[in-house]
Parts: structure tokens; C-alpha cells; sequence
């Protein structure tokens, strides 16, 4: 029993430290969370690992997994990328901590690790981008703030939800969605990078 555990807990550290360390920390470079997947991780696979070796009921201890992680989540705000990450850290010490073959958990972890990698690249949907835009002007046609806000992005908007129109203090909020020309972007960093030069 306690051979298998060492096996599992070895598998886990590889799939953990291969998303955290090696997809996840390189790409998005937030320090804090790097130490909380690790930790929840390690957390996870530890309490479910005497879990499985207990009397106490599985279900008992999914539903203390699912009250931490709403704690968790609430406690810090989390965009949408790291609540993947976060999930599939949770996902990755489950699968080691309840104990199944070691060569089906290491599939699975792997399995997570991979799509992860993949749905978080770069390059994948990369000129693709959401932001929350302020505007100084109170605008409700639909045609003309898309054309203003295609102006001041400098990329095509895909998608524009308003937040808050202001007609007293004459501003506009939205949530916009929008696709940025990867050749225009490289096109604004050599442009930024020339007046900084310029500037000193």
C-alpha cells in the first residue's frame, strides 16, 4: 500500500510540476498562484489519499474539496485561465490521491497536462482579446460605438456588451471583444519601442 502511495504521489508531482512549472508559471509569470496549485495540489492528494484508506465516505470528502475550492475562489479574483488551472490542479491530485492503477493516472494526468498546454497556447485564438473599455462619450447606437471603439483599439471588434451608459456624466463602459492583426501588433511594439528609444 504504501508502494503504490509513493508511486502515485511521484506520478503527481511530475503532472503538477510539468503544468505549473513548465506550462503555467512561463507563460503567465503570477508567483502566488504557483504556490497555491502546487499546495492544493499536494493538499488534495494527500486528504484524499486517507480518505480512500478510511472508513470516511468519498463523498464526504468531495464535498470538503468543493467547499475549499468556493473559498478559494471567493477569497482572490481569478480570471478564467487560472480557474482552468486551478481545477486541473484540484483534477490532478484527485486522480493520484484516490488510488486508481498507476498507469491510468499517469494517462489521465498526462491527459489534463496536455490540454491545458494546448488550450493555453499562444498561438491558439492568440490575436483574440477582451478588455473593459471606458468611453468619454455616452454612445447607444450599436454601429457607432463599434466603428469608435474599432478606432481606438486599432482591431476588429467581434463582440460589444454595454455595462454602463451614462447619459449625466456622458461615458459609455463596455465589455468588448476583439481581434488584434498579429502583423498590426508586432507593427505598435516596434512603434512603442522607437519612441522609448526616441524619449531618452
Amino acid at each position: 500500500m504504501t508502494t503504490t502511495i509513493l508511486i502515485h504521489l511521484a506520478i503527481d508531482l511530475v503532472a503538477i510540476l510539468a503544468l505549473v512549472a513548465g506550462t503555467y508559471f512561463p507563460r503567465h509569470h503570477r508567483r502566488d498562484l504557483f504556490v497555491a496549485l502546487l499546495g492544493v495540489n499536494l493538499g488534495v492528494m494527500a486528504v484524499s489519499s486517507v480518505l480512500v484508506s478510511s472508513s470516511v465516505g468519498a463523498g464526504l470528502g468531495l464535498g470538503l474539496f468543493g467547499v475549499l475550492s468556493i473559498i478559494r475562489l471567493r477569497s482572490d479574483e481569478l480570471a478564467q485561465h487560472e480557474v482552468a488551472y486551478y481545477f486541473a490542479a484540484l483534477a490532478i491530485g484527485l486522480i493520484g490521491g484516490l488510488g486508481s492503477d498507476p498507469v491510468t493516472s499517469a494517462v489521465l494526468m498526462a491527459l489534463v497536462v496536455a490540454t491545458l498546454w494546448v488550450a493555453d497556447h499562444p498561438r491558439l485564438l492568440g490575436g483574440h482579446e477582451r478588455q473593459v473599455v471606458v468611453l468619454d462619450r455616452a454612445v447607444s447606437d450599436a454601429a457607432v460605438l463599434t466603428a469608435r471603439l474599432e478606432n481606438q483599439l486599432g482591431a476588429r471588434v467581434l463582440g460589444v456588451q454595454v455595462v454602463k451608459l451614462d447619459l449625466v456624466n456622458d461615458t459609455t463602459m463596455v465589455d468588448v471583444r476583439f481581434r488584434r492583426d498579429r502583423s498590426q501588433t508586432s507593427a505598435e511594439a516596434s512603434e512603442a519601442a522607437r519612441v522609448l528609444e526616441s524619449a531618452r
